[in-house]
């Protein structure tokens, strides 16, 4: 298979060849220890030897922020450049996107709603009514910005190593030599030794992630010391093989007192897992005028109490992280629970878990899910650094441990895999985190990896293309839409409607409503499946797969010696016998006969799409219709505040890019293996 991981075991010779094995032939090739060493690794151990920086601080430094991958010269999603993440703030800000990209979703999702404002628009009013009970928004503290320094350190890198910008932007081993020489410089102005005593290192390390704050400094810090101790061992993403031998050091960690950090506070509301940096940056809630239906930015309820909680939705800001923070402490705004900064992995909590965030665009999924924003754009930007992949999946893993949430791609979903809930939103639902997002890493950092199950005749195939060698021919990163982006390693496959690249991509007839065909624009998932995604295998040719896809046979590349899938097994749903098409929902609502008199009846209203007889879509779990209502401030509207729930029970399934549902009375639920 190819590598689709970080790989990480006790460095001996018998491990290298154990990973050979396993990876196959397609993997790149891993040095063996005593072997002669490989050009990156030696550009490390120069610009160690140069700066006085033990070598073990700067690959663990460097490892923390890019896993030593080079990312083709590209800027991270917070402008950081190269395996030691140089960043330079003339790419922070985003460049401009076609309109087309960026989406048009209320994050409410129950529309028509004053509060459907698209979250990429600006507020409508300041913050200058009372604040109610709900948030604390009175006293709510603001985000610290991170030091000027920390947006520019390229330029600190030039200045210290007298290379050009240009070449610490693109050249490896002088990105590796400007971040040593910048960890050497934070070690002296600590006043602390160029000493090879890693453990003394602490403080120029907590320094390097940027951080206005002690947690957020201290948080980074310890995940690199956490890396020094475990080792670690890849093949970079243009093909160097790079190690890191483990050694069980304890920092001391009283070099961070230097720094003269601020300690944000710890309220007892925090939900956080105790090895996370993470603080309390509450939403307000807010009524806005005299109308209780004027309010912001969320919804109180007392989940799971009155509620179960299905999913994670993990989402991109499109923001910076100071930006980020303060719009969800706008009242006017919209809020969610939890955003993660892009530099150190530090993360703010802004709503208890038991309160409804307005962030998916779809009110069912809102109301019975966790919002999660990192910091960077799915477009501008083409890489999440390691520190916020590895807290975020910290924070996921422990959320989903104590909410009983499943760790799969069923439940575990991109903001772009949820369903529009009408069908006159589907074309505007939002498509973050995007294609560059790595969900087999990951899905590993979850302790949850993409696993392989039995043969074809299983029935099912789960989406795994190795990440840093798919890179889909993506336009209108930026500028106009046909613009090409820039190679990057991606989740995605593309489908089309033949087994052929030259053949037409499949169509989505909600997301292009007039019959446009699908495109190759970053935006545009209309023929895309993703890592981790589970679909009913539809037809083998050659080296080519199909699955059912949106009412179509969906055709891609999967070669046995380079496969971008893995067989796998499950459920499936399909329509009962006599079915020609049945219809298909984004959001599983109660029937109307459930609710209370004086309540409005939200409508069961079917997507533009078919569902024929004879097409199979994986199936992710089964669910009993529910609505919570939930209009006014002060809950004094009939029936709010209140969970509605009937007897009509639906089948999420994996039907195109995002998970939809069907009437569990239309369909039969079948082993994926079984042929009816």
């Amino acid at each position: 298979m190819p590598p689709t991981r970080t790989h990480s075991f006790p460095l001996t010779a018998a491990a290298a060849l154990v990973a050979l094995v396993v990876l196959g032939s397609t993997a790149p090739a891993l040095a063996l220890p005593g072997g002669p060493a490989d050009s990156r690794q030696r550009a490390y151990a120069d610009a160690a030897a140069s700066s006085g920086v033990p070598e073990a601080v700067l690959l663990a430094v460097s490892y923390l922020e890019s896993r030593w991958d080079v990312n083709g010269g590209l800027p991270s999603t917070s402008a950081g450049f190269g395996p030691m993440h140089l960043t330079d703030a003339a790419f922070v800000a985003p460049l401009p996107t076609p309109a087309a990209a960026r989406g048009t979703d209320g994050r409410r999702g129950d529309a028509p709603d004053p509060r459907s404002a698209d979250r990429l628009a600006p507020p409508a009013r300041p913050d200058t009514r009372p604040c109610g009970t709900g948030g604390g928004c009175a006293a709510r503290p603001a985000p610290a910005d991170p030091p000027a320094d920390a947006a520019q350190t390229l330029d600190t890198a030039a200045a210290l190593t007298g290379l050009d910008k240009t070449t610490l932007r693109s050249d490896p081993a002088a990105n590796i030599r400007g971040g040593a020489a910048l960890l050497a410089t934070y070690q002296r102005a600590l006043g602390a030794p160029l000493t090879g005593d890693v453990r003394r290192w602490y403080g120029a390390v907590a320094r390097y992630a940027g951080a206005a704050d002690r947690d957020g400094a201290a948080g980074f810090a310890d995940e690199v010391y956490a890396t020094i101790r475990s080792g670690a061992e890849r093949v970079t993403d243009d093909g160097h093989p790079v190690r890191l031998t483990a050694d069980p050091v304890t920092p001391d960690r009283s070099w961070l007192d230097r720094l003269g950090l601020r300690r944000p506070a710890h309220p007892r509301v925090l939900q956080c897992p105790r090895d996370v940096s993470c603080e309390w940056l509450p939403a307000p809630y807010q009524q806005l005028s005299a109308d209780p239906g004027d309010y912001g930015n969320h919804d109180l309820s007392h989940r799971p109490r009155n509620q179960t909680i299905h999913y994670i939705v993990i989402h991109d800001t499109e923001e910076s992280w100071a930006g980020s923070v303060r719009l969800a402490q706008d009242p006017t705004y919209v809020a969610w629970h939890y955003t993660i900064r892009s530099a150190d992995g530090h993360i703010a909590q802004h709503l208890q878990i038991k309160d409804v965030g307005w962030h998916a665009g779809n009110w069912y999924v809102n109301a019975t899910s966790i919002g999660v924003e990192h910091e960077g754009y799915a477009a501008q930007g083409a890489w999440y650094t390691e520190a916020m992949y590895r807290a975020s999946a910290k924070l996921v893993r422990y959320l989903a441990t104590r909410w009983d949430i499943p760790l799969d791609r069923q439940h575990i979903i991109g903001h772009d895999n949820v369903p529009g809930p009408l069908p006159a939103t589907v074309a505007g639902m939002h498509w973050d985190p995007g294609p560059y997002w790595d969900w087999a890493h990951y899905f590993d950092l979850l302790g949850a990896p993409l696993r392989g199950v039995g043969t074809g005749r299983g029935g099912l195939v789960t989406i795994d293309p190795y990440f840093a060698g798919n890179t889909p021919a993506f336009t209108g990163c930026s500028g106009p839409a046909t613009n090409p982006c820039p190679p990057h390693g991606s989740s995605a496959v593309i489908l089309h409607t033949a087994p052929s690249e030259t053949a037409p991509l499949v169509l989505d007839p909600g997301l292009h409503p007039n019959g446009e065909p699908s495109t190759m624009l970053i935006s545009d998932h209309a023929a895309r499946a993703s890592a981790g995604q589970t679909y009913a295998l539809a037809d083998v040719r050659g080296d080519w797969s199909a699955i059912w896809y949106l009412g179509q046979k969906a055709w891609f590349p999967n070669p046995a010696a380079a496969p971008t899938a893995r067989w796998s097994t499950g459920l499936v749903a399909t329509p009962k016998t006599g079915r020609a098409t049945i219809p298909v929902y984004g959001r599983a609502y109660p029937e109307p006969a459930a609710y209370p008199a004086g309540v409005p009846v939200q409508p069961i209203v079917a997507l533009p799409y078919t569902f024929p007889a004879g097409q199979r879509y994986a199936v992710g779990g089964i669910v009993t219709g529910e609505y919570y209502r939930s209009t006014t401030f002060d809950g004094s509207s009939p029936g709010d505040w209140t969970v509605i729930r009937g007897a009509l029970r639906y089948v999420q399934i994996q039907f195109g890019h995002r998970v939809m549902f069907v009437n569990l009375a239309d369909v039969d639920v079948l082993p994926a293996w079984r042929r009816r």
